[in-house]
């Protein structure tokens, strides 16, 4: 059973910006279908995009409006999206209320009848990427299958997705590269919401539960994060900013190569760089292309990753190439990785087009595009994706066939209008 509650509420007149907040599925909850968990022993998967528009967290809202809340669930990162992307994270006690966490992320995670017991109700609140990469659907499944399990229903209360509803990329193949990082056949930015994210997965994977989703009010499928009114918190230690987020479905590729994107700087995602890069000649030859790549642009840049998740390069001074988007209307981040990807390869550095200025001769013949075969794939999700570097590839008409058929696979699962 799938039931929308209140679905009319998303609609919201037209506007770049909103004239008042959005409102997340937390507040329709709360004000409008309070009925759902009245009474009831509540669980709640969340972290620390869970809040309202005023930046409360929604387990004290919820506490506030008298909801039985006994037992909370988190993510990767932890409930204070503070652990560091694939670390794994302990279960413990939150310390404002006195609640148990239970960590579903790490080696055998899963919701346990245990962790169930005495539940009346699962609430799922978590504010997603927009990106397919995220591991956070796959935390939700597993509320799901142990919701289907004990018969309990689940409650999805909506966020939005921060970098709008377009559809970029190559779709997922699932049959051969299903991991936590991927395993729905979806697009690299797949222009859904939370919540029709998880009724997709729940029927791509034939799941059972009883799931009640709460639509967000106001929200409009093409609105960006910085139109909803709503506080920006980063859902991720690495995507603190929206410019992150929006780069991050094409740029997220380069973790599977010999590349640092930028983990532990001032500004992961937003840049690519390695030692003996030669980023000037990268950059006249993006430049050149034709046609020109829209929305984004690209400056030389350097940064020293301290700390970073990945293990890439860690106090290393790196030559680099930053992306500045320009028109994010235009702007499609896994074209313009893939076009990056392909210059990268194939260069030829000797013969580099601007090297008089911070890259000499020497150093621009210095750096080799390397794979890590295995991760690059599982985070492609495409058998062919290996080749796309090379000479003359291009998916692109793969690419429109892959999405037009997801944009009709996907219709029955949309909460909000295209």
């Amino acid at each position: 059973m799938v039931a929308v509650v209140g679905a009319a509420l998303a609609v919201a007149p037209r506007a770049r910006v909103a004239s008042a907040p959005v409102r997340p599925g937390l507040e329709v909850l709360l004000s409008d279908s309070v009925h759902l968990v009245r009474g009831k022993r509540v669980g709640l998967l969340t972290h620390q995009g869970g809040i309202d528009h005023t930046g409360r967290r929604g387990v004290d809202r919820l506490l506030g409006a008298g909801i039985a809340v006994r037992a909370l669930f988190s993510p990767e990162h932890g409930f204070r999206g503070t652990a560091d992307p694939g670390a794994p994270v302990a279960s413990t006690i939150d310390s404002a209320t006195g609640l148990p966490i239970y960590s579903l992320y790490g080696p055998g995670a899963q919701v346990s009848p245990a962790m169930l017991a005495g539940l009346d109700v699962l609430l799922i609140d978590l504010q997603d990427s927009g990106a397919r990469y995220f591991t956070y659907v796959a935390a939700a499944v597993r509320v799901l299958r142990a919701a289907e399990a004990a018969h309990l229903p689940v409650v999805v209360l909506d966020r939005p997705n921060p970098i709008g509803g377009a559809v970029q990329g190559n779709v997922l193949d699932p049959a051969r590269f299903s991991s936590d990082v991927g395993f729905l056949a979806v697009p690299m930015r797949h222009g859904l919401t939370f919540a029709e994210l998880v009724l997709l997965a729940r029927h791509d994977l034939g799941l059972g539960a009883e799931v009640h989703v709460v639509p967000m009010a106001g929200w409009k499928r093409a609105m960006y994060f910085d139109e909803t009114g709503l506080p920006f918190v980063a859902p991720s230690p690495n995507l603190p900013t929206l410019e992150a987020l929006i780069h991050y479905p094409g740029l997220c590729l380069f973790e599977g190569t010999n590349l640092s994107v930028g983990r532990g700087s001032p500004r992961p995602f937003e840049h690519l760089g390695t030692p003996g890069l030669a980023p000037a000649a990268v950059a006249a030859r993006l430049a050149a292309l034709r046609p020109p790549l829209p929305g984004v642009r690209f400056e030389v840049d350097s940064f020293t990753p301290v700390r970073p998740g990945d293990q890439k390069l860690a106090d290393t001074l790196l030559a680099g190439l930053r992306f500045i988007v320009t028109d994010r209307r235009q702007y499609d981040p896994t074209r313009t990785a893939l076009a990056v990807l392909q210059q990268f390869a194939n260069l030829p550095f000797h013969q580099c087009l601007d090297c008089a200025d911070a890259d000499s001769l020497a150093d621009a013949a210095q750096f080799t595009l390397q794979f890590l075969p295995r991760h690059f794939l599982r985070l492609a999700g495409d058998s062919t994706a290996l080749g796309w570097a090379e000479a003359g590839a291009d998916p692109a008409e793969r690419w429109r066939a892959q999405r037009e058929a997801y944009l009709v696979r996907r219709r029955p699962f949309l909460i909000y209008p295209e």
